[in-house]
């Protein structure tokens, strides 16, 4: 199996990209788009647990587009053939100070392109730094 092939990483990078524009502006079309229209698609937010698409356009919908702006750091993008690759991300919001929010989604190609089939989203209290010895 080929990992992490240039053009997978590319291909799924702009996507990542576009996903993180429209979270920051709630652009709940493309967010929609991105997630895979499935009653698999299943995403773990920080207070929520999503089953299917339906479930997630709904949150989407009825979630306020207030206090989303959010700064990224640590972004691992890997990619296991030609069809499959996750995303995985540290997030930093100016309304959580001391915390560090932790998301991983699962991309898979399809005929109408990359598209998120699970994510996973947490906050966690920033870890301190470790003492240097």
């Amino acid at each position: 199996m080929d990992i992490d092939l240039p053009d997978v990483l590319a291909e799924v990078g702009a996507a990542f990209a576009r996903y993180e524009q429209a979270l920051i502006t709630n652009d709940t079309a493309v967010l929609g788009e991105l997630f895979r229209n499935d009653s698999r698609t299943i995403r773990y937010g920080a207070g929520e647990n999503l089953y299917g698409y339906h479930e997630i356009q709904a949150f989407r919908g009825a979630r306020p587009a207030v206090g989303l702006m959010r700064r990224t750091e640590r972004t691992v993008i890997s990619s296991y053939g030609r069809d499959t690759a996750v995303a995985s991300t540290l997030f930093y919001r100016d309304s959580a100070p001391g915390k560090v929010g932790r998301q991983m989604q699962t991309w898979v190609r399809f005929a109408e392109g990359w598209r998120i089939v699970a994510a996973s989203v947490s906050m966690i209290d920033e870890p301190k730094p470790a003492a240097e010895g």
